[in-house]
C-alpha cells in the first residue's frame, strides 16, 4: 500500500482554538452524543433546544443519516470522488467509510476551519487501502486555496466527476459567500459532478419567530452566525444543474428508504419535519 501521501501533508501552524466560542462543528458533535465539544458549545446548543429548536438532537441525527443515503447514491452513480466541506468532527460512519464500503478505492477530502476537527481526522479518518480519505484545514470562505491545495490536487482527479457535499453548512457563512462557494467550486468540477446541500429552512419553522430566536442565539458568543434561507433561495444555488428525484425536500423526506436509519430512533428520525433544505443536483 503506498502511505507516501502521507508525509507530503503540509506542517500546520499553531491556532487558536477558541473554545470559549461555540463552533458549529462542535455543537454538531453534542446533539449527536459525542465528547469532543467544550462548555461554550454545550450552552450554545442547550440554547438552540430552548430557543427555537426543541429537535435539534432528531436533526442532526437526521442529516448524519442523509450524508449516508446521498453518499450510497452517488457512489450507485459511479462516482468515486468526494469533497466534504464543513466536515465537522469525525462520527462514524463518515463519509469516506460509507462510500468506500461499496467502492473500496474511492477517494474523500475533508475540510473544516476547526483545529480540533484537524486533531481528530488525522486518527480517525483512516482510508481503505485501495482509496484515500485527507483532511485539508480550510475557510469554507476561500475556495480558492481549497482548489489549489496539493492535498485536494494529489488526492482528487478534477477531471472526473466528484461528490461535494455542503451539509449543514451554508448557514453558517454570509449567503453571498455560500453561493460564491458553491460557484466557484461546481466550475472547476467536471460534468457528472453531484453537489449535495443541506440548509436550515426559515420557512420550514412552525412560526417564524423560532427561526428568529435560533439565529439570535449566534448573534454574539460565536465563531459563527447562523441563518436560515428559503426554500427558493436553497433552489438558487442549484441553478444549471439537474435535480435528482425527490428533488429539494426536508432532510428526513430525501429517499428515506433507500438505507435504513443508521443514527438513532427509526421511528423518531420518520418524525415531523426536519427543518433543513436537502437535495442532490447532478452537473451536465
Amino acid at each position: 500500500m503506498d502511505t507516501s501521501w502521507m508525509d507530503r501533508q503540509p506542517a500546520q501552524p499553531a491556532v487558536e482554538l477558541e473554545t470559549g466560542k461555540a463552533h458549529p462543528a462542535r455543537l454538531y458533535d453534542y446533539f449527536l452524543g459525542g465528547k469532543t465539544n467544550y462548555p461554550a458549545d454545550r450552552a450554545a446548543a442547550e440554547a438552540m433546544l430552548t430557543g427555537g429548536l426543541p429537535t435539534a438532537r432528531r436533526d442532526a441525527r437526521a442529516s448524519r443519516d442523509f450524508m449516508i443515503r446521498a453518499a450510497t447514491y452517488m457512489v450507485d452513480q459511479g462516482v468515486r470522488q468526494f469533497l466534504d466541506i464543513g466536515t465537522g468532527i469525525p462520527t462514524s460512519p463518515n463519509l469516506h467509510e460509507v462510500a468506500q464500503s461499496r467502492s473500496p478505492e474511492s477517494r474523500v477530502v475533508y475540510t473544516d476551519n476547526d483545529p480540533i476537527v484537524l486533531a481528530h481526522s488525522r486518527a480517525l479518518h483512516t482510508s481503505s487501502p485501495e482509496g484515500r480519505a485527507v483532511y485539508l484545514p480550510a475557510d469554507a470562505e476561500d475556495p480558492d486555496t481549497i482548489l489549489g491545495s496539493e492535498a485536494l490536487r494529489d488526492t482528487l482527479d478534477l477531471s472526473r466527476p466528484v461528490g461535494l457535499t455542503l451539509l449543514l453548512l451554508l448557514h453558517w457563512l454570509p449567503a453571498d459567500a455560500g453561493s460564491r462557494l458553491v460557484r466557484r467550486l461546481m466550475n472547476e468540477l467536471a460534468p457528472g459532478s453531484h453537489l449535495v446541500v443541506s440548509y436550515l429552512a426559515r420557512d420550514l419553522f412552525d412560526n417564524e419567530g423560532d427561526a428568529a430566536a435560533l439565529e439570535g442565539t449566534f448573534a454574539n458568543g460565536s465563531t459563527n452566525k447562523l441563518q436560515g434561507a428559503t426554500r427558493p433561495e436553497v433552489e438558487a444555488l442549484f441553478d444549471g444543474l439537474e435535480m435528482v428525484e425527490p428533488g429539494l425536500v426536508p432532510t428526513n423526506q430525501w429517499r428515506p428508504t433507500l438505507v435504513p436509519v443508521q443514527v438513532g430512533d427509526p421511528a423518531l428520525a420518520a418524525k415531523g419535519v426536519v427543518p433543513a433544505w436537502s437535495g442532490i443536483g447532478v452537473k451536465r
